[in-house]
């Protein structure tokens, strides 16, 4: 090898070298959201692939029928229980940096104490209406979903403390303590408490399903509680506590409508095709989601570690270093998505084909459902961004606008083309959403969103 060649090879091994200390031990907002990016997203990597693997043993073992049955009951915790946390949840990373970034220990103290009793209590009083709102529609309910409903009502106070406790850890860039409980230690639960039912003997249907899911939430959200009174007891002295329950509440509802009509417009689609379709169908268009949704873990990653940074550097006036930091989370939002999009579509019908030969049939609403995420994913995480920074009512009025499109959408959609219909509803309502957000953050912030062109207008 001559010296030049010698000299080159050199250059590239620094360079690598100097990379791969930057990202390992580097201080910069890049290298630290870098690591806690990677961070959530191999830890929602893991957890879809337990996830995944818990969908195909509960498809096989419970059938298309029971299975879209449970499908159709967690689908109703899962949305609710995003809102009945009241926004505290998102709120935690708004307030504490706040917070933080204040010195205010009174406040903090007060916020980490009272925003999980708040929402706890506030939760079950619903959640006891709604069991009560149960038992009087019985008569009218399908007896398979009756008992997995009131287990539903059992679970949420559990899913919405998880939720906030989550919030709380990422906040302070605790990423394993605030994702490991949910996403890895509730989804190996599942698995294990499902197989146990078998095991023994007993029918695996919707209502044992929900059994076991209600257990792996507690189990977990306990799990989660010790170690993070520890680590927060750590961190902030003990002393006074001020509880601004006007001000959370005036910072999390707006913030819990763009959460929740989010929400309903990710799981609006699955929940209509119930009312239109059979519980086979349902499987099959949840199996579908189910395979395409490393591309919202990806856009989730970079929301969940730089959210509480938006609102720090907000806090604290340094508009460059905002500016910039915007810029950077909608790169790397937007390409990984784009490729993981591509790399899905590939691998699709094989990845389907575990759920069961029927679920192949709906290997062609995969495409029909990645332009959407594709196109979301173009803006980044702008709507962590908006909510920040104080302007929850804008991007709620967005997500509403695009909630409504949605239902329209589907109610015109779903009965003449099935699951096909309900992709392209969601489809078209995230782009429209897209559309409005670039417009609200070009109009109210001067910021150009998008992973091409300027960075600000």
């Amino acid at each position: 090898m001559s010296a030049v060649e010698s000299g080159t090879t050199m250059t590239l091994m620094q360079k690598v070298t100097a990379r791969v200390r930057d990202f390992t031990h580097g201080t910069s907002e890049a290298s630290v959201t870098n690591r806690a990016a990677t961070t959530i997203f191999i830890i929602r990597v893991i957890s879809a692939g337990l996830a995944y693997l818990s969908q195909i043993v509960l498809a096989r073992w419970m059938g298309a029928s029971d299975y879209g049955v449970y499908v159709y009951v967690w689908t109703w915790v899962l949305m609710l229980g995003s809102l009945l946390d009241f926004g505290m949840s998102p709120a935690a990373q708004k307030m504490i940096p706040e917070y933080r970034a204040r010195n205010d220990l009174d406040g903090l103290r007060g916020f980490i104490a009272g925003a999980r009793w708040m929402a706890f209590v506030g939760c079950c009083i619903i959640c006891a209406i709604i069991a009560a709102g149960i038992y009087l529609l019985t008569p009218y309910i399908p007896q398979a979903m009756v008992l997995p409903f009131y287990l539903a009502c059992f679970t949420l106070p559990a899913f919405i403390v998880a939720n906030i406790q989550d919030a709380m850890a990422r906040a302070y860039d605790w990423m394993k303590l605030g994702l490991m409980p949910t996403f890895i230690i509730r989804q190996g639960l599942l698995i294990a408490l499902t197989g146990a039912v078998l095991v023994i003997g007993f029918k695996l249907d919707a209502t044992a399903a929900m059994i076991a899911s209600a257990f792996a939430v507690w189990i977990a959200m306990f799990g989660q509680l010790i170690p993070l009174n520890r680590r927060l007891a750590s961190v902030v002295p003990d002393g006074a506590r001020r509880y601004e329950g006007k001000y959370w509440f005036s910072t999390s509802l707006p913030i819990v409508v763009t959460e929740g009509t989010f929400l309903l417009l990710s799981y609006t689609d699955l929940l209509m095709l119930q009312q239109f379709r059979p519980s086979d169908e349902v499987g099959i268009y949840f199996a579908v989601a189910k395979t395409l949704v490393l591309v919202s873990f990806i856009h989730y990653a970079i929301g969940a570690s730089t959210a509480h940074r938006f609102s720090e550097f907000h806090a604290t006036g340094d508009k460059k270093r905002l500016e910039e930091y915007v810029a950077y989370s909608i790169k790397v939002t937007f390409w990984p998505s784009l490729a993981a999009t591509i790399l899905l579509l590939a691998f699709g019908k094989p990845m389907l084909w575990l759920f069961g030969p029927q679920f192949v049939e709906g290997y062609g609403m995969m495409f029909v459902m990645a332009v959407g995420l594709v196109v979301r994913a173009a803006v980044g995480p702008v709507e962590r961004l908006l909510n920040m920074l104080g302007h929850q009512q804008a991007c709620a009025v967005a997500y509403a606008m695009a909630f409504l499109v949605n239902i329209v959408l589907c109610l015109y959609l779903i009965p003449a083309y099935g699951g096909y219909g309900a992709a392209a509803a969601l489809s078209a309502s995230l782009v429209f959403l897209t559309v409005l957000l670039v417009y609200v953050a070009k109009t109210r912030l001067g910021l150009h969103v998008l992973p091409f062109g300027r960075g600000r207008t």
